[in-house]
């Protein structure tokens, strides 16, 4: 039994519940069913399951009801046969758990982005990304873990580790159960700051990485500035980020935690990061000085749960093939919708084939060198490099100035005639 996947106690297996389900403590023998998969298999799913409360007043409802819905769930699931070789893939299972952590983000409004990456943004991440097999795959603040998922997606035989790290509670365990549906059972996930505390160690040093993917949580305040003069990794030797703004914190921490060999940085991150100055500008310099940018993708507005603005993809890379710069404007590529926009299928395919082709695109991509960098003070600003679709038109100054004062001569005309009316009608 030590070598299965889980250990599941006789009076935990669902069959058991079943036929306890018209019980009058039947959500308490759920609880407890949860509690004792948890203890049998500490390893792995320690934590997971406290914060889920089936005898709960609160989330069902009165006794009576509670009982009746629990009782209609048991019997539902009776009717499904959900064991993996009747299931036409085990990712079907994993794919449903993934849509209902989509819904539960897009429910949650705000915080929903804080663990959640769109699904769509995290393919193109991966593909552009392109992890092999047999490598380490990590994310510093891994959330949900779907991006995690989505990158190693991406190695077709599945050959590779994989790590991440997060603070709050609650989405550590919706990550490593995102992981154990999706059949990566072996992944490690740690609980804590990983700018405070990284527990990605190894030998008393960070541990390396093939492959870091992250979708940072956006002008993340107080992260821990105090502490990353005395920092014992060496992670800001390239600056520290401002006090209120922790973006370049989390990728000065990737980027400390790549391969030196062949390490590859994937990061969403805001556009400010792009050209903000100050701290930021010299951290950004230092970046593209010491050769480690590979390039920039700029994404639509609105694809984030509950926030308009428009979001970048960052690439890093130790092994770059050339000394270039890739600017790529995908912000006019999208499906809009309701809630929030979306990349299709279509837009994705568009920007990796473009990524790879590493060419220009006139109005859509530019490979710039680092001296048109140097020119404009090392802002990566998407229009800076890549011309706007639309170009405006030429303004004639004079005719302007002609139309300016047509329309005072016109304005007088009115104040006069309107000056008449008033004394004709006794008022002036």
């Amino acid at each position: 039994m030590s070598r299965e996947r889980f250990l599941l106690p006789e009076t935990a297996s669902f069959d058991f519940l079943y036929d306890k389900r018209t019980m009058s403590n039947i959500g308490e023998l759920i609880d407890e069913a949860l509690s004792q998969i948890e203890d049998a298999n500490k390893a792995k799913l320690e934590g997971v399951f406290r914060s889920i409360i089936f005898n709960s007043k609160t989330s069902l409802r009165e006794t009576k009801e509670r009982n009746k819905r629990l009782k209609n769930l048991l019997e539902d699931f009776k009717q499904l046969d959900l064991r993996p070789s009747q299931l036409e893939s085990t990712d079907i299972i994993g794919d449903a758990y993934e849509y209902l952590i989509g819904n539960f983000a897009a429910d949650s409004g705000k915080k929903g982005v804080g663990f959640y990456t769109p699904p769509e943004v995290s393919t193109l991440l991966a593909r552009i990304i392109a992890p092999k097999s047999g490598d380490e795959i990590a994310d510093p603040c891994c959330g949900s873990g779907s991006l995690l998922i989505r990158t190693a997606q991406e190695v077709k035989d599945k050959n590779v580790a994989f790590y991440g790290q997060e603070i709050d509670t609650v989405t550590l365990a919706l990550c490593r159960m995102n992981m154990f549906m999706h059949g990566f059972c072996n992944a490690r996930i740690e609980k804590r700051d990983p700018i405070r505390d990284p527990l990605l160690i190894e030998k008393d040093k960070l541990k390396k990485f093939n492959v870091l993917v992250a979708n940072p949580p956006f002008f993340f305040d107080k992260w821990g500035q105090d502490i990353a003069k005395l920092d014992s990794f060496k992670r800001f030797t390239y600056g520290i980020s401002p006090k209120s703004r922790g973006d370049y914190a989390f990728i000065l921490h990737m980027i400390s935690t790549m391969t030196e060999t062949d390490g590859r940085v994937g990061v969403v991150v805001p556009h400010g990061v792009l050209f903000r100055s100050g701290a930021e500008g010299k951290i950004r310099r230092a970046l593209i000085e010491n050769d480690l940018l590979n390039g920039v993708i700029c994404l639509s507005a609105n694809l984030f749960f509950e926030t308009g603005i428009s979001a970048a993809l960052l690439f890093f890379n130790r092994a770059k093939s050339d000394h270039s710069f890739f600017f790529i404007d995908g912000s006019r590529d999208y499906e809009e919708a309701k809630k929030q926009n979306r990349l299709r299928e279509e837009d994705i395919d568009k920007i990796v084939s473009t990524w790879k082709a590493r060419k220009n695109v006139d109005k859509y991509a530019y490979l710039a060198t680092l001296d048109e960098i140097k020119d404009n003070d090392f802002n990566l600003n998407i229009p800076l490099y890549v011309a706007p679709f639309e170009e405006e038109e030429e303004i004639d100054i004079m005719e302007v100035k002609k139309e300016i004062e047509a329309l005072e001569t016109e304005l007088a005309e009115v104040r006069q005639q309107t000056n008449n009316y008033l004394k004709e009608l006794g008022f002036l």
